[in-house]
C-alpha cells in the first residue's frame, strides 16, 4: 500500500511542470501575437466620412470638405507620417485641414507635425488650434526670434499653418465660413485688451532700459493688444448667413455650450450660430476593448458610451465632431501611455445641404 502511494505521487509533478510550460509558451505566443495586432493597428489610420446636414447652407459651401486631425502628440505613424498619407490616398484638395490641439505635445518636438504637413494636399489652408497639452503658444521672455510665438509655433507659420487663435475666414464663391476657437465665443475682448494696454504701460513707464525679458514681454503685450483688435474687426464683419464652425481641443458640454451662450454680447458671433464644433482629447478611449468599446476616459469614467467621447454627434442644437486622435492621449493615467486596440482616425466631413 506504501509503494501504491508513493508511486501515485512520485508521478504528478512531472505532469504539473510540462503542463505549467505549455501554459506559458502559450500565454508567451499569445501576447506576442496581440501585442503584433495592437501594433499593427495603432500604426494604420483610419479614414472615415462623415456628412454634416446643415440647414440653410449657402450654395457655393455645399459639399465643402474639413478634414479633422487630433491629438498628434509626437507620435510618428510610418515613416515620415506615411501612414497618413495611406489614408488619405489620392484626394487632391480639401476645403480646409483642422488640426484640434495636442498635435506637438508636451515634448515640444515640432518634427512629426512637419512632417505631418508634407502629406497633406498641398495648396489646402490648415488651421491648428493648439491644445493644453502643448507647448505655451506665445513667448512672453526672451527666446531666439522677436516673434510674439514661441519657437515652435513660429516654425509652424514658416511652414504656412494658420494658428488658430483669431477668428479666420475662408471663401467658396459667394459664401464664407468662419472658424474661431471655441473659446472666443466667452472672451471677454475689451476687459482682455485693457489687461495687455495696462501691462505696456508699466512697462513704458519704466526708467531703467527693459531687460530681455521685458522687451519679449512687451511684444508680447502689443501683439496681444492687435490680436484683440483683429478679433473685433472680424466679429464686426460677419455676417448672419456665414458659417461658424467653432474649434475646441477639449469636447464642449450642453452646460459650457449653454453659458457660452449666456456670455453672448454679440447677435452674430455667439454659439447660437455655430453649426459644427470641432474637438479632440479623448482619443476615443485610449485603451479599447474590440466590440466593447473604451476601458476607462477621465471624467467619464469606466466604459463610457462612444457618442460622449468620439465621433460625430448632436448636442444643443448643434452638431460636434470629436476625433478620434492620431496619437496617444495625454490626459490618462501614467499606467495608460499608449494606445490599445485602438486605430487612429482621420475624418473627412463634408458640409451637405441635404440628408444623407
Amino acid at each position: 500500500m506504501a509503494r501504491r502511494h508513493q508511486y501515485i505521487f512520485a508521478d504528478e509533478p512531472r505532469h504539473g511542470k510540462g503542463f505549467l510550460i505549455g501554459c506559458l509558451v502559450v500565454l508567451l505566443i499569445l501576447g506576442a501575437a496581440l501585442f503584433t495586432a495592437n501594433l499593427a493597428m495603432t500604426h494604420t489610420v483610419r479614414y472615415t466620412r462623415e456628412y454634416v446636414t446643415v440647414a440653410n447652407l449657402p450654395t457655393d459651401l455645399d459639399n465643402f470638405t474639413i478634414l479633422h486631425l487630433s491629438d498628434l502628440n509626437g507620435a510618428e505613424l510610418g515613416e515620415k507620417q506615411s501612414a497618413v498619407k495611406k489614408a488619405i490616398g489620392s484626394r487632391t484638395s480639401y476645403g480646409a485641414v483642422v488640426l484640434s490641439g495636442n498635435m506637438v505635445g508636451k515634448s515640444g518636438d515640432v518634427q512629426p507635425v512637419l512632417d505631418l504637413l508634407h502629406q497633406l494636399p498641398s495648396g489646402t489652408p490648415v488651421l491648428l488650434l493648439p491644445g493644453d497639452g502643448d507647448p505655451p503658444l506665445y513667448a512672453t521672455a526672451a527666446h531666439t526670434s522677436l516673434s510674439p510665438y514661441a519657437d515652435w509655433a513660429q516654425q509652424l507659420i514658416d511652414a504656412g499653418v494658420i494658428l488658430l487663435d483669431e477668428p479666420h475666414a475662408i471663401t467658396a464663391g459667394k459664401a464664407t465660413i468662419w472658424f474661431s476657437p471655441e473659446v472666443l465665443y466667452t472672451t471677454d475682448i475689451d476687459s482682455t485688451e485693457k489687461a495687455w494696454q495696462n501691462q505696456i504701460d508699466i512697462l513704458n513707464a519704466q526708467v531703467e532700459p527693459l531687460t530681455l525679458d521685458q522687451s519679449a514681454l512687451k511684444r508680447a503685450a502689443e501683439f496681444q493688444v492687435g490680436r484683440m483688435q483683429r478679433i473685433r474687426e472680424a466679429i464686426a464683419g460677419m455676417k448672419e448667413k456665414d458659417i461658424q464652425v467653432a474649434v475646441s481641443h477639449m469636447p464642449v458640454t450642453q452646460f459650457s455650450v449653454a453659458e457660452s451662450r449666456a456670455w453672448a454680447t454679440s447677435k452674430v458671433f455667439t454659439m447660437s450660430k455655430v453649426t459644427l464644433t470641432l474637438s479632440g482629447g479623448y482619443c476615443a478611449g485610449q485603451w479599447r476593448i474590440p466590440g466593447v468599446g473604451a476601458v476607462y476616459v477621465p471624467d467619464k469614467g469606466f466604459f463610457p458610451p462612444d457618442e460622449e467621447i468620439v465621433g460625430m454627434g448632436y448636442i444643443s442644437g448643434m452638431w460636434q465632431h470629436i476625433s478620434p486622435g492620431l496619437g496617444p492621449g495625454t490626459e490618462y493615467p501614467w499606467f495608460m501611455p499608449m494606445r490599445l486596440f485602438n486605430s487612429p482616425g482621420a475624418t473627412m466631413l463634408v458640409l451637405s445641404a441635404n440628408l444623407h
